[in-house]
């Protein structure tokens, strides 16, 4: 399938939760190689943000969810091909032994040391918004590098990276 450079891709991010954790993926492939993220990935034609976030818990890690929480959009512009709108969803789950994963190598992670794990820029911030239960519209602005421009709240308009002089 063709994609024009910019175009959006539309994806899930799912935090699954337990006690002080949170199961994160060391991620084999691009895009975020190397680095801890959520489990998630792209829609499949047709489906849902949420029925994605169910499949994906589902593919990836392995757990079929009960209930599962809508906390916000992440949408990140490139003059690349990076170019996502990423809805995030958490849920609460039982602990249980991280299965094996395609796309790289699962662990719960306490909460307390989110901070030392290599993660994309994006997701300090995103995971604050996460923990602290309030609803957002982050919008990333990205080099023709991949490196973080900006960073804003869209809903209080707080710029949380750089400036807010890149388009927005």
């Amino acid at each position: 399938m063709y994609c024009m450079s910019g175009t959006k891709k539309i994806a899930v991010i799912v935090v699954l939760e337990n006690s002080q954790n949170w199961l994160m993926l060391k991620r084999k492939y691009p895009p975020n190689q190397d680095l801890y993220t959520p489990v998630g990935g792209k829609l499949e034609p047709g489906e849902s943000p949420r029925a994605a976030a169910l499949r994906e818990a589902r593919e990836e890690a392995g757990i079929k969810l009960q209930n599962i929480s809508y906390c916000g959009v992440l949408v990140d512009s490139a003059p690349t091909d990076y170019n996502w709108v990423c809805f995030v969803y958490r849920a609460e789950v039982e602990y249980f032994k991280p299965p094996f994963c395609n796309e790289g190598v699962l662990s719960w992670i306490p909460i307390s040391t989110l901070h030392t794990i290599p993660k994309p820029a994006t997701d300090p911030y995103l995971y604050s918004l996460v923990l602290a239960r309030t609803p957002f519209y982050l919008s990333a602005v990205y080099s023709k590098d991949n490196q973080l421009i900006s960073l804003t709240e869209e809903i209080s308009g707080t710029c949380l990276f750089g400036d807010n002089l890149h388009g927005h």
